[in-house]
């Protein structure tokens, strides 16, 4: 379905992309805020990406969980073709049949108790709409949240992420959240009764920046019978794990529990920035609390749809859970003193370390292999769900002679 990586190579070549230092031009008038690689990466196919030399990558990265369906997806680029010749911008103030078919669609794969849906552009902006419609529909203002939870870097959702570090400087924060250790049902009973203003509790089915930590089911069942008791908004961030990563369409199926609200954002749009909030009838909102100017755009709701279909036909979450497995069982068979654990539900894997996880990431770039830090010690692995054996073969031995 997608060009051949020779093909790829030859695109950009032709055209001497590696005759300009895109680094140097970054570098000037970039803001600096993310820490960078030394490459620039220009094009991709499947789960490999060549940046402006021509050399190839085998992509563990995925745009951080992103290229799910695996970069330049050709149903995802028809369905975009196709929207945009027809219509790229509709406000929300009118109705359009791409935003309709798509709230369809994610309404019949979300947990039954999932009744409509709000549209977005990314994974924070879902969480700040959660906590606005958890205080518009309960009338509380308070909220618990998981040690090492992440949920974005806006206002509201650093409220909501626990690790301090990217939150000292940016003081005082929205108020009213309070963190407890995540899979301990104990701490987070006495967090509710101590505090009897608790609009919603929002957990990751698996925390992905705060180290590939992976839920409990009899946890969750037993966070969802609290907020039914106590009438607090269940919130699931489904940013990183949903869509098919976990090995399930989304990462609660795997505790058999239902939300009242579910974030989402990354990979439903196989690369065109989209996300949302999958609410329960238990959400109550009114026209004017809130809104996005590109929330539910025709070209995103295009792309999403697309990649969905895609997701079904290939049944990617079959392959994630299958690829997933293989991944685990080859990593737990590598001998190296300097792993502490290894850890993963689907193509999400924590490869926890002994020491600093940043030289190894380092080192695999070196080798032609794309990774990701969880923490400071965690080597994460997110790569496209379509990857084949052959590549996650050759991660895996790169890994194993790294960390030899």
């Amino acid at each position: 379905m997608n060009k051949s990586m020779n093909e790829v190579k030859n695109h950009f070549l032709g055209n001497s992309l590696e005759a300009m230092d895109y680094i140097e031009l970054e570098n000037r008038y970039g803001l600096s805020i993310y820490p960078k690689r030394n490459c620039v990466i220009v094009k991709g196919s499947g789960a490999r990406v060549v940046d402006s030399t021509g050399r190839e990558y085998i992509d563990c990265v995925g745009g951080h969980g992103v290229a799910s369906v695996g970069h330049a997806n050709q149903m995802v680029i028809d369905a975009i073709m196709e929207q945009v010749e027809r219509l790229m911008v509709c406000s929300g103030t009118f109705y359009n049949d791409k935003r309709a078919l798509l709230m369809e669609k994610l309404v019949g794969l979300a947990p039954s108790t999932i009744k409509r849906v709000y549209l977005c552009n990314s994974g924070a902006e879902a969480i700040e709409a959660a906590i606005k419609f958890a205080r518009f529909s309960t009338g509380k203002k308070e909220f618990i949240c998981a040690s090492r939870g992440f949920h974005g870097r806006t206002m509201g959702a650093l409220s909501a992420t626990h690790n301090p570090t990217y939150k000292e400087e940016f003081q005082p924060l929205v108020p009213g959240f309070h963190f407890v250790p995540f899979n301990k049902i104990i701490e987070l009973q006495t967090a509710v009764e101590t505090h009897p203003d608790i609009a919603g509790i929002i957990l990751e089915p698996v925390q992905g920046e705060g180290g590939v930590n992976i839920g409990n089911a009899d946890y969750f069942k037993q966070v969802r019978e609290l907020c039914f008791r106590k009438n607090i908004l269940f919130i699931v961030d489904e940013v990183q794990t949903g869509f098919c990563r976990t090995g399930k369409m989304f990462g609660i199926e795997h505790f058999d529990v239902e939300p009242d609200m579910m974030c989402f954002a990354k990979a439903v749009g196989g690369g065109i920035p989209i996300g949302g909030v999958l609410c329960s009838d238990k959400i109550e909102m009114v026209p004017g609390k809130h809104g996005s100017t590109f929330g539910g755009n025709p070209l995103s709701c295009a792309a999403a749809l697309g990649a969905i279909k895609f997701m079904q036909e290939q049944r990617l979450d079959v392959q994630a859970a299958e690829k997933g497995e293989f991944l685990l069982c080859k990593l737990n068979e590598i001998s190296s003193p300097r792993i502490r654990d290894i850890r993963g539900m689907g193509l999400m894997i924590g490869i926890e370390l002994k020491e600093k996880v940043k030289p190894v990431i380092e080192e695999l770039l070196n080798r032609g292999i794309l990774t990701l830090p969880s923490g400071t010690t965690v080597l994460r692995l997110l790569p496209p769900l379509v990857i084949e054996y052959k590549d996650l073969e050759i991660v895996i031995n790169e890994i194993k002679d790294v960390l030899k």
